[in-house]
């Protein structure tokens, strides 16, 4: 059973910085497989909306317009993990945020949040103006 685990969600100011981390279990990442995992960002009274998303192996990486040039997503796939690192961090960045990994290779958009089965429990960010 695949298991994902967030943490790294915290309160800080405008202009901060957060690390996020997808710890994921029950599963290898493989090359090959063409599946992959994602960050989401809901907010209070929002839909969910994808931000960052890589495929296995580490590339290609895919950015929604709001977090790019903000956000970067990478992997350490020796310790099965996930990140997102955020930057210049702003009010709007403030929510709840889950990673989750595809059921299968994605022939679509890798943000939408269709094509994914297997979500964590989220970790709460909070940004102060």
């Amino acid at each position: 059973q695949v298991k994902l685990v967030e943490s790294g969600g915290g309160s800080v100011q405008a202009g901060g910085s957060l690390r996020l981390s997808c710890a994921v279990a029950g599963t290898r990442f493989d090359t090959f497989s063409g599946k992959w995992l994602a960050w989401f960002h809901q907010s209070e009274g929002k839909e969910r909306e994808g931000v960052a998303a890589i495929e296995d192996g580490g590339a290609p990486t895919l950015y929604a317009d709001s977090v790019k040039g903000r956000f970067t997503i990478s992997g350490d796939y020796d310790k099965n993990t996930v990140y997102l690192q955020m930057d210049n961090l702003s009010p709007d960045d403030t929510g709840m945020y889950y990673c989750a990994r595809s059921f299968s290779e994605i022939r679509g958009r890798p943000l939408s949040d269709a094509w994914y089965d297997t979500w964590g429990q989220g970790t709460q960010v909070t940004i102060s103006s």
